[in-house]
């Protein structure tokens, strides 16, 4: 029999959009209750870069972003699906949503001095001022609740840390190639597994663990009740209107919230029977390293109304990786979000031909991939290097020199050649093809130019790859036996088609654009507010921090000052 209980506002979810509805509406005198169905948590954040893309930051400010370039370039990124009502609210609130996080909470960010947009070709793109990234943290602060956030990806990892995108990842690709990196990454280590002896796991933080890390302090701190292992199964409705859910877990609950529900359990990218009805790949042939995108979300949003939007520019957010083994057994994924823009790396399809920028963003590349492969049962890849490139960067997991290698053969991660003839063979890709395309790649490689598909051209490629290697970052010629080759499968960081919502993240009636009282849907739960466009780091987890901010700002209002839109209002804006 199951026990009830009462809270203010009840949040489904406990990634970044989860957490900043919680802490939203907690600062705000609301009681909260946040519930997890996984035993940790942090979800896809704490496993993730932990980057926020949130444009009007006070560095964009600062360094003359403008309202303006933005919209040129969200509108240039996904120009047959840009939401102007959403993107509006989203830009309206970003001052609001970091100021809120750096001063009443725990949240600090930094801003990187470089960080350029994915698609630097596009009008009103920028090197930098838009996207932030969380400032790393003692768990400690958390007391032993620390051992409750969500760990690392461990193939992820370098020996159990997370090196952070910028200078501290810069000095693990120069380990080998520096006596200063060498001892910065010796020093890291050793912290590393001091700390994983004495404490279990380390303490040092990084990355989306760090933010969800601190979010979860700032949470406790604003006395937020945070419930693990504990599973909506149902929405309560009354009169129309969500009153609360029924929860499963260990303790089965049928919670009362008298404000309102905040979903943000994710997306769909783990239901099989969404991935075949939506994505446009085999869904047997895709394999999500997200945490909690079960559909859950969905399934809840459609049982008070609710329904699926799919009318984005991309389903999903699409991630390369590489499907390998434990050496026990049981599956591994290792996402390729930067590996292949490295000078001496390359990507071939079956045939032993490249079919696109190996330095564009992963969501861009795996997009070219699913359309390359469209004809075949499968979308996959291989990412083929020579020794130079090998020994210098490695390819993903596969760590480089000094790094054995035996144990990358033994769970079917790397495979090696003598020749790129037998590489291919051992691969299954056409032998010819190989030969030449990488006869035809080292030509340009030589000069630092890529004639084919123009990698290295842009600063975004140039900050995908190795900044001190000349005349291109992102080039240089296969060339030195032996050859080593990675297959690639299709994944993804989330979906970005999602519930169909409104400009606050109020879940919409299906077929009209009345809100269903009392529900929001907020992160991948919800429709992409870029329209399944990928504008640079941090596009999933700065719109969760925003609209998770604004539903808890929204749900701790008085009830008729909820939903109101700009056109309601002559000439004052909505807030």
């Amino acid at each position: 029999m199951s026990s009830t209980d009462s809270c203010d506002v009840l949040v489904i979810g406990s990634g970044a959009a989860g957490l900043a509805a919680a802490l939203s509406a907690a600062s705000r005198g609301q009681r909260v209750i946040l519930v997890e169905k996984n035993d940790l948590l942090g979800g896809t954040t704490a496993i993730s870069a932990g980057w926020a893309w949130v444009p009007g930051n006070r560095q964009g400010v600062a360094q003359g972003d403008t309202r303006e370039d933005v919209l040129t370039y969200l509108q240039a990124l996904a120009p047959t699906a840009f939401n102007e009502q959403g993107v509006t609210a989203f830009l309206d609130a970003v001052p609001e949503t970091i100021d809120f996080l750096e001063k009443r909470t725990m949240v600090e960010f930094v801003y990187p001095e470089s960080a350029p947009d994915y698609q630097m070709e596009l009008p009103g793109a920028r090197i930098s001022g838009r996207a932030i990234m969380p400032k790393s943290v003692d768990a400690r602060v958390l007391g032993d609740r620390r051992l409750t956030i969500q760990p690392y990806l461990s193939s992820y990892t370098v020996f159990g840390y997370m090196p952070e995108v910028g200078p501290d990842i810069y000095q693990f690709v120069h380990v080998n190639q520096s006596l200063s990196s060498f001892a910065y990454v010796t020093r890291k280590l050793l912290r590393t597994w001091w700390d994983t002896l004495w404490y279990r796991r380390a303490v040092l933080r990084t990355n989306g663990n760090a933010l969800i890390t601190r979010m979860v302090r700032s949470a406790l701190d604003f006395g937020v009740d945070i419930r693990t292992g504990t599973p909506a199964l149902r929405l309560l409705e009354e009169g129309g209107r969500v009153v609360g859910a029924e929860l499963g877990g260990r303790r089965p609950t049928a919670i009362r919230a008298a404000r309102g529900v905040v979903i943000a359990a994710g997306g769909f990218s783990g239901d099989r029977e969404r991935r075949a009805a939506h994505f446009p790949h085999a869904a047997d042939d895709h394999f999500t390293p997200t945490i909690g995108h079960d559909g859950d979300a969905l399934r809840l949003a459609e049982q008070a109304g609710g329904a699926l939007d799919v009318a984005v520019e991309s389903v999903g957010s699409w991630a390369p990786v590489t499907v390998f083994r434990y050496a026990r057994g049981g599956q591994r994924l290792f996402p390729h979000l930067r590996a292949f823009g490295l000078p001496g790396l390359i990507a071939v399809d079956r045939d032993g031909r490249r079919f696109a920028n190996e330095s564009w963003s992963y969501h861009d590349f795996g997009a070219a991939m699913i359309r390359h492969n469209a004809e075949h049962d499968s979308a996959f890849g291989f990412i083929v290097a020579d020794e130079k490139a090998m020994h210098k960067y490695g390819i993903g997991y596969a760590k480089p020199w000094p790094m054995p290698r035996g144990y990358f053969y033994r769970v079917d991660y790397l495979v090696k050649a003598p020749t790129l003839r037998e590489l291919a063979e051992r691969i299954g890709v056409d032998p010819d093809g190989l030969e030449a395309t990488v006869a035809e790649f080292n030509a340009g490689a030589e000069l630092g130019v890529d004639p084919s598909f123009g990698r290295g051209s842009t600063r975004f490629h140039h900050f995908k790859g190795d900044m001190d290697h000349k005349p291109n970052p992102n080039l240089a010629p296969l060339d030195k036996a032996p050859y080593y080759a990675v297959p690639i499968r299709m994944g993804d960081l989330g979906t970005f088609a999602g519930i169909d919502v409104g400009p606050r993240g109020e879940v919409l009636r299906a077929g009209s654009e009345e809100p269903v009282p009392g529900l929001y849907a907020v992160g991948a739960a919800a429709r992409s507010v870029f329209g399944g466009g990928y504008p640079g780091y941090g596009a999933n987890i700065g719109p969760a921090l925003v609209f998770g901010y604004l539903a808890g700002r929204e749900l701790a209002r008085d009830p008729e000052e909820r939903w109101v839109r700009p056109a309601d209002v002559d000439g004052e804006e909505t807030r």
